[in-house]
């Protein structure tokens, strides 16, 4: 399970002494305690599907925090935030190309038959529930506005 390799992950940081792991382990235990909580899970804990949302959500934090670093001009904390991410994607699947993301898009759409950009909701749930959080929804999102705009 991805929450018991993290705590056992977390021990090896300590003895090792590497800060930046440590800090960065508390916060992804802290961030599924808070989750499991939220969904009324705290005696039986986050599954793994939900503990990798749970990391997805927290690298698309830090993103967000390097683009507005970046912006103020703030490298050494764009680069903190960089080396965060670094750390919790170690513990996501890999993710999809762009071009097996376009074929599994148009898969769902041909499946789907005559399909308007009014269905966009539906083709986008359709191809988030095949990758199963292995792709990036914003990439998702482009690659479905493309193929409905034709």
């Amino acid at each position: 399970m991805l929450t018991t390799q993290i705590s056992s992950d977390l021990k090896d940081a300590m003895k090792n002494k590497d800060a930046l792991k440590v800090s960065v382990l508390r916060m992804m235990i802290s961030a599924f305690n808070n989750e499991a909580i939220n969904l009324m899970k705290k005696d039986q804990g986050l599954s793994d599907d939900e503990a990798i949302k749970v990391l997805k959500r927290e690298v698309k934090k830090r993103k967000d925090s390097i683009e507005q670093y970046n912006i103020g001009g703030r490298r050494e904390l764009a680069d903190k935030e960089k080396s965060e991410i670094d750390i919790i994607q170690k513990y996501l699947p890999k993710e999809l190309s762009e071009e097996e993301l376009k074929k599994i898009v148009a898969e769902v759409i041909a499946e789907m038959g005559e399909v308007t950009p009014g269905q966009f909701g539906i083709v986008m749930k359709a191809v988030m529930a095949k990758t199963a959080g292995a792709a990036d929804g914003a990439v998702v999102s482009r690659i479905v506005k493309e193929n409905l705009n034709r």
